[in-house]
């Protein structure tokens, strides 16, 4: 782990820290093979490559309904009321961020413009699986989607090795509103829902994490069709000042809590705090040698803080411009001033607030979206959100009046353009 002054860090260093590049030209050749493989073999190819790497021969691809209510059946009551409680979360805050479908203003006498809002009509969701369950993936990528108005949402999966879904993640699926689930997974799933098979139906866009193999996928199949964003290995950034209304060693603890639970997404998960508090610093850096030898993920929670850095500054600026530099995944704000803090950040996927404002919270039950931008993708994309499911299309309604008081613009700029039948078509309008 790194532990300096954010000013002594060496161009290597900073280098690491900033250009955390999602490294997929490795795997870019074999993910071509398998989505040519798909793209002319349909549904034996998925077939046969979930035997390859998941160990699994499937019989069909499709979750059917005996399957549902057989994973209904062996989970806890009161889990399946868990998974409903975040639903409605989440459906909520994205309620919120849903505008109009449809308005009209009159910007000009006789000049009506507007906007028409149309959800996709196909969306597929990936959802990581196999030997791990993520039903909260599965309520974050199908819940907005559902929101905005698509029709059909459809979820890829891997199956585990006895070949059916992880109930969790199956039951999720349901209370989301997912349309209909498939037993597939990796780059392989992602083919099949760029091109379509027999059984999985092409969709018009595809959301949703994965490994390194379903990242590249998604980045290869843009041309077919639209991705939400490239996605690697999970980050967070604390900023912090000297506490003033708890104790230095309660501050070092939360802070440390929340380093190492990012630790335990995978080996290659960064957490870094900036801190203006040398003591602050020091006492995270004695927590984490308590909090990080947990029994449970005990070498990939070590892997992981290696990786990792705490880094002092001499002022929050100089913490605040390296957070922008940085553009992290998710950002936790703990300092005295947070609201002045936050308007100078112009880069995060997703801000938490406060110490009990956990980043945790956020990966299940806040009602905000998880499904983020990772290394430094922050400074161009936004988090999964209703606006990755809709399409907007412009309206334009003048009258004569309305075109009469623009038309010597548009003929001018049609001819400066060598345009000389745009400008006659405004022309024709107004001869005798």
């Amino acid at each position: 782990m790194i532990i300096k002054r954010l000013s002594e860090l060496s161009d290597t260093e900073i280098e690491r820290l900033l250009h955390r590049e999602i490294a997929l030209q490795k795997s870019m050749e074999c993910v071509k093979s398998i989505l040519a493989d798909v793209q002319e073999k349909g549904d034996a190819a998925l077939i046969k490559y979930t035997k390859e790497f998941d160990g699994v021969e499937l019989k069909e691809l499709e979750v059917t309904e005996e399957e549902l209510q057989e994973a209904e059946r062996s989970l806890d009551k009161e889990l399946i009321r868990h998974l409903e409680n975040t639903s409605l979360n989440i459906a909520a805050f994205h309620g919120e961020q849903l505008k109009e479908d449809l308005w009209l203003s009159e910007f000009a006498p006789g000049i009506v413009l507007g906007q028409k809002i149309e959800p996709l009509e196909c969306v597929g969701a990936y959802v990581p699986g196999g030997l791990a369950s993520y039903p909260s993936t599965a309520l974050m990528t199908v819940i907005p989607a559902k929101v905005a108005g698509v029709e059909d949402v459809i979820v890829c999966t891997p199956p585990k090795p006895d070949g059916k879904i992880d109930p969790l993640t199956l039951v999720a699926t349901n209370i989301a509103g997912a349309d209909s689930v498939y037993k597939v997974g990796g780059a392989q799933s992602i083919a099949a829902m760029a091109y379509g098979t027999e059984t999985i139906p092409k969709v018009d866009k595809i959301v949703g994490p994965g490994n390194v193999y379903v990242t590249a996928a998604k980045m290869l199949v843009r041309n077919e069709v639209e991705i939400d964003f490239p996605a690697g290995p999970s980050e967070v950034m604390i900023l912090a000042d000297q506490p003033l209304n708890q104790s230095l060693n309660k501050k070092a603890s939360i802070i440390a809590s929340d380093m190492v639970a990012q630790a335990e997404h995978g080996p290659m998960s960064l957490s870094v705090l900036i801190t203006t508090s040398d003591e602050l610093a020091k006492a995270v850096s004695s927590e984490l040698k308590v909090q990080g030898k947990k029994e449970q993920r005990n070498d990939i929670i070590a892997k992981a803080l290696e990786r990792s850095a705490i880094l002092t500054v001499s002022d929050l600026e100089e913490g605040i411009e390296f957070v922008n530099k940085f553009a992290p995944e998710h950002l936790e704000l703990m300092t005295s001033d947070t609201l002045s803090v936050l308007k100078k950040i112009k880069h995060a996927g997703s801000i938490f607030i406060g110490d009990y404002s956990p980043v945790a919270g956020g990966d299940y039950a806040y009602g905000t979206n998880h499904v983020l931008p990772t290394g430094g993708y922050a400074r161009v994309f936004s988090g999964l959100n209703v606006d990755h499911f809709i399409k907007k299309t412009s309206i334009q309604i003048l009258s004569k009046e309305g075109l009469s008081s623009i038309k010597d613009d548009i003929i001018a700029l049609a001819r400066a353009e060598g345009f000389e039948i745009h400008a006659d078509s405004i022309r024709k309008r107004f001869e005798e």
